[in-house]
């Protein structure tokens, strides 16, 4: 049944990939069966593959779950930030910040528990193996979405100190877009809460683009560009 339900979970995530909005009107269907599967009642990995599930609805949706964030997507992801497994940990970040990406200014309201709910996963201890690394790296992600989303509702003072510290990221290589595209546009906006934090900035990018970093060249080079500007 694991199996099934992991290619059921699949095709749905293509569905909404391949028929974007039109697949909207089916989510009444599937979502109860989903979220079946993300009861704390239910192994890990149904927890994970649910949570996993909702946040690329979300990702491929956007707007379009807008009817059910505040009934599924968003009750399921603050509790997935509270589950015992990382892995449900890490796809909640992504489903947290994917939505925050895609509902924009209607769910600002929600940011104060949403960056609560992530900030004990800054605490996870990345020497316990990859999907602890994944975890912090999809925080991370999360909150670089939320800044990128709406900056006002983000308390920048408390954030980018604790979310700096967390990179480069170690695990997630597929966000270094979402977090460093983030970073420069504060940077090119001469955010003051970021200017603060320039020493830990610059030691980011630094370790972001050199050699032994798992960073894309092309990326590799506005790394380099931006550090020179803080120098």
């Amino acid at each position: 049944l694991d199996a099934f339900m992991t290619s059921v979970c699949d095709l749905v995530g293509s569905f909404g990939r391949v028929m974007g909005p039109h697949f909207v009107q089916y989510l009444p269907k599937f979502l109860p069966a989903i979220c079946a599967y993300a009861k704390s009642s239910r192994p890990p990995s149904d927890r994970s593959m649910a949570i996993g599930c909702l946040g690329e609805l979300a990702q491929e949706l956007g707007s379009g779950i807008a009817d059910h964030w505040t009934t599924v997507f968003y009750p399921a992801a603050i509790a997935g930030l509270a589950d015992s497994d990382d892995s449900v940990k890490r796809n909640s970040a992504f489903c947290i910040g994917v939505s925050c990406e895609g509902l924009g200014e209607s769910i600002t309201s929600q940011y104060a528990e949403m960056l609560q709910a992530l900030s004990p996963l800054f605490g996870v201890d990345i020497s316990e193996g990859d999907t602890a690394a994944a975890c912090v790296d999809n925080a991370s992600a999360a909150v670089a979405r939320m800044i990128t989303s709406s900056p006002a509702h983000v308390p920048m003072a408390q954030v980018l100190p604790v979310m700096l510290k967390a990179l480069p990221l170690k695990n997630d290589m597929t966000e270094n877009e979402t977090v460093y595209n983030c970073l420069f546009g504060l940077l090119q906006q001469n955010q003051p809460d970021l200017a603060a934090n320039k020493l830990e900035l610059s030691r980011v990018f630094g370790e972001a683009a050199s050699e032994a970093s798992k960073v894309d060249d092309e990326l590799k080079e506005k790394l380099k560009l931006a550090l020179q500007s803080l120098n």
